[in-house]
């Protein structure tokens, strides 16, 4: 699905973007026709609301959009994407209002209200198409756009067509897009070259587990995105119930996330050395899969008691970690759909994140606001170390007493980056559960364009 403005040179209907202050300024200075028209429709500038405006035959001449008070917006988000869903297939452009607003992250919403996932089933969908406001980089916007819709797609697929292989294919049609190298870690050879973890996770699957490696750009600082490729959990040997299985295809969010902002840093040639890391696995049951009271060794040399075989995902990322720590990256990140306790926590709409570099959470926080993607900062609380800490092994992967559940997840990774001088944990969602203004139903990146927008400054871009 092409997320893309429509071209300049094509007709197109004015919008005028007004607020509930700045409705009546707008239709004193209109027609009278405009103005018995607003009368009697009673448009108000409210959040989303549209009203087209009809020419002397009755043939549209203009649309108003409203933008609803700050406020509103603030909690609402994506207000032309809100109005987008009301308009008729057409192409418009924004004639006056664009002060009132950020045009960019308002566009960018536009072009995600257009996103259906239509692989199985067709998804009607009346194009309402927009040029470009003035002053937006259109390019920016639209490698967003397809980063977006690339997670989006990723999460939505069920595992039927979207496991371990399936997973690694994604990424090298990616990396072919953008001349990027990927290599492929696939089954024992996992164990051949030290990834036991997430060989062990893996293995019960009629699908070879598989650590997929791509990098991108030959200067500029190093950055490393990992995520968790879980392409189903159905909890292993402690298997879920029925109603915890349900969305567990979006167990890969993570890994969705990581290849959607990869898409946009490639895309916009941004001038970083990237590498992406995903284990992808199924965690499944058949003869061969891990126990509870198992005790794995890692990539690390730490050794892990198992107490929960659902808590699998953790082990993954260790294992990836643990690789990626070996270049010490001068950016590294992880994301995972990784614990229900974030979610407990914040609910699905925040991104909750963990990190102790004041640089990072500086830029993060400001472009998550920029962005308009929420995020929530968690702590790396050091005096819950002892509660990962089993006593027969160096590690537990599901402590007990079910308190802190995503900071003890948090903390566990870290102890697979000991040199790396930044690293963030992002415990994601990965799923809107109901519609929303440019954020259908579905599977949704979570702390991509945060990170987007924060990279210059991390960096020094």
């Amino acid at each position: 699905m092409s997320l893309t403005f429509a071209d300049p040179d094509t007709g197109s209907l004015p919008i005028h973007l007004l607020t509930p202050d700045s409705v009546g300024d707008w239709a004193e200075a209109a027609t009278a026709r405009a103005r018995n028209w607003i009368d009697a429709q009673g448009f108000a500038g409210r959040f989303g609301k549209t009203l087209m405006l009809p020419d002397e035959n009755g043939a549209p001449e203009a649309v108003l959009l409203g933008l609803g008070t700050a406020q509103d917006r603030a909690r609402k988000r994506f207000a032309l994407a809100a109005g987008a869903a009301g308009l008729p297939a057409g192409t418009y452009h924004i004639e006056s209002g664009l002060d009132e607003i950020d045009a960019e992250v308002e566009a960018l919403g536009w072009l995600l209200s257009q996103y259906r996932f239509d692989r199985y089933a067709d998804q009607p969908l009346a194009a309402a198409l927009l040029k470009a406001p003035a002053g937006v980089d259109a390019a920016r916007v639209e490698a967003i756009a397809a980063g977006e819709a690339l997670t989006r797609d990723l999460i939505n697929t069920p595992t039927s067509d979207m496991g371990p292989d399936a997973l690694e294919a994604a990424a090298r049609s990616l990396s072919e897009a953008h001349g990027a190298a990927i290599e492929v870690t696939i089954g024992d050879a996992l164990l051949e070259q030290n990834f036991p973890m997430i060989h062990t996770v893996g293995r019960a699957s009629a699908t070879a587990p598989r650590l997929i490696d791509m990098r991108w750009g030959e200067d500029g600082p190093t950055l490393t995105l990992v995520g968790k490729g879980v392409c189903f959990d159905t909890g292993g040997l402690n298997i879920k119930p029925g109603s915890s299985m349900g969305l567990m295809k979006k167990d890969m969010g993570g890994s969705a996330t990581v290849l959607g902002l990869a898409s946009m840093i490639m895309t916009l040639k941004l001038p970083v050395q990237l590498r992406v890391l995903i284990p992808a696995v199924e965690n499944s049951i058949d003869g061969s899969a891990f126990r509870p009271q198992d005790i794995l060794t890692s990539r690390k040399g730490l050794t892990v008691e198992i107490n929960n075989t659902d808590a699998e995902g953790r082990l993954v990322l260790a294992d990836a970690l643990a690789l990626a720590d070996e270049e010490t990256p001068d950016c590294l990140i992880s994301m995972a759909t990784l614990t229900g306790a974030a979610r407990v926590a914040v609910g699905p709409d925040l991104a909750p994140y963990f990190s102790d570099d004041a640089g990072f959470v500086a830029a993060l926080e400001e472009g998550a606001v920029q962005a308009q993607d929420p995020v929530w900062r968690l702590p790396f609380h050091a005096p819950y170390e002892s509660m990962i800490e089993p006593g027969i092994a160096d590690l537990d992967n599901a402590p007990k007493g079910g308190f802190a559940g995503s900071i003890t997840a948090a903390l566990f990774l870290r102890r697979f980056v000991t040199d790396s001088p930044r690293y963030a944990h992002f415990d994601i969602y990965g799923w809107q559960p109901t519609a929303a203004p440019a954020r259908a139903k579905g599977g949704i990146g979570q702390g991509a364009r945060a990170v987007l927008d924060a990279l210059p400054k991390l960096l020094n871009l």
